[in-house]
């Protein structure tokens, strides 16, 4: 479970489209004065040089943020904003973890609560974030930390889930503590990343968010190569629990879109539904 390193895949397809949906939910809850806590259970390190061995390594960037721009994509420019903070030149040689871009959002009023079990990781997420006093970091299970965290003092908040799935009881496990956490805290907004590897994988963990008896969920999902079960992650998505009232609507009209840029040989992948109403 700790050997996983998000260094090796940063600014990938896959982070496109989470990073792309926590910048939409987090740019709606600003709208209101009143605070919100963002809570995130698997932080990794916060921040990672795309020019580092482990990023070129694979350069998976290069298929992901690395074939978008803001010229191309005006509808996204926040996310394209929260990436050229984090760049001291016009060259993205940096790519924000969640951690980075929920700190971009935050306000004074505003808290967070990020964990982090891998202890490399974990160390360089505290480094990043010793000056920030609203922030709290603690190398502890994220799913155990969030059970202690709920219902935030504000009422208002995000839960981000989103582990690396190394360990397939993963997905079960995420699906139980959203509905554990649902029960304390019913308005909070919960998005859920999840790979596809196993397509079978996903439709089982789709339908028990199904029968969960929780409502307002909504999917979000781009594919980069047709499911198969012998070349590794074909696509990634979030599953999003009260969603801003705005954001299906401009996913509709961007995954298309952003599936025409990352697909590979043509192809174009992308689920936008809702799987349960309110």
């Amino acid at each position: 479970m700790l050997s996983y390193r998000h260094s090796f895949h940063a600014g990938n397809f896959a982070d496109v489209i989470k990073h792309i949906i926590l910048v939409e939910i987090l740019e709606y809850l600003t709208q209101k004065e009143k605070p919100f806590e963002y809570i995130d259970t698997h932080s990794g390190a916060g921040l990672f040089n795309l020019k580092s061995a482990d990023a070129k390594k694979l350069e998976e960037h290069e298929a992901g943020i690395g074939r978008i721009s803001q010229e191309d994509f005006p509808e996204i420019d926040r996310y394209f904003e929260v990436v050229h903070s984090c760049n001291p030149s016009i060259h993205t040689n940096f790519y924000p973890g969640s951690p980075s871009i929920a700190k971009y959002f935050l306000r004074p009023q505003d808290r967070a609560w990020l964990f982090e079990l891998h202890p490399q990781d974990y160390k360089l997420l505290s480094n990043s974030m010793k000056q920030q006093k609203k922030i709290r970091v603690a190398c502890e299970d994220g799913l155990k930390g969030l059970d202690s965290l709920l219902p935030p003092m504000s009422r208002r908040g995000l839960v981000l889930i989103d582990p690396s799935y190394e360990i397939k009881s993963e997905y079960d496990q995420v699906v139980s503590a959203v509905e554990k956490a649902y029960k304390k805290f019913p308005t909070g907004t919960y998005a859920v990343w999840y790979p596809v590897v196993d397509r079978s994988t996903i439709d089982r963990m789709e339908r028990k968010f199904i029968r969960s008896g929780i409502k307002n969920i909504q999917r979000f999902e781009l594919g980069v190569s047709p499911d198969s079960s012998e070349r590794g992650m074909t696509a990634a998505g979030m599953f999003v629990v009260n969603p801003p009232w705005t954001l299906l609507d401009k996913m509709s009209q961007l995954l298309p879109r952003l599936a025409q840029a990352l697909g590979e040989n043509g192809h174009k992948l992308f689920k936008c539904d809702l799987l349960s109403g309110e």
